[in-house]
């Protein structure tokens, strides 16, 4: 079985409060891997970043002071070209999902795992870490084309980070 997860794909980092050009040019190639995954009988299944009123409170809001993805509003949804349908979505207050690789991890006959979404030096990042940590003996994938960070030399780091942990990207 594969697992495609779709990282963080909201509304606030494509074209909202952290938008970038960059976010906003791979949704639709994030939606032809989405459709390609199920069609291939794949698990598709999404994180969403959440954060509370609270946010600048945070330590990460004390070190990135823009507000964004606070729970219910529409900067916190994922992107309504993106087709969620019945999909699990992992909700997670911080980076990575430590609830993503638990579940993963119960997944009988989890034959690779695929990563796309945003933002790649953070989120992709952190979560195929985590993955990599609870399954190392799952290959793991990220899509370059799929994925988009804050600027594109801090998604060249990422991508370059995660192929010297063994995490293959596309």
């Amino acid at each position: 079985m594969k697992l495609l997860i779709v990282i963080d794909m909201q509304n606030d980092f494509i074209d909202g409060a952290l938008g970038t050009k960059e976010a906003a040019a791979i949704v639709p190639a994030v939606a032809a891997k989405i459709a390609r995954a199920r069609a291939a009988g794949d698990m598709v299944v999404f994180t969403r970043d959440t954060h509370q009123q609270n946010y600048l409170e945070t330590q990460e809001g004390k070190n990135l002071p823009v507000v964004h993805y606070v729970e219910g509003t529409q900067g916190w949804q994922i992107s309504d070209k993106l087709p969620v349908g019945d999909s699990q979505i992992f909700d997670k207050p911080s980076f990575g999902s430590l609830a993503l690789a638990d579940f993963a991890a119960t997944l009988d006959g989890l034959t690779d795992i695929e990563l796309v979404g945003l933002c790649t030096g953070i989120c992709v990042i952190s979560n195929a870490f985590i993955l990599k940590a609870k399954l190392p003996e799952v290959p793991i994938t990220a899509d370059s084309s799929c994925c988009a960070c804050v600027t594109p030399e801090s998604h060249a780091t990422a991508l370059a980070a995660m192929k010297l942990c063994q995490i293959r990207v596309l």
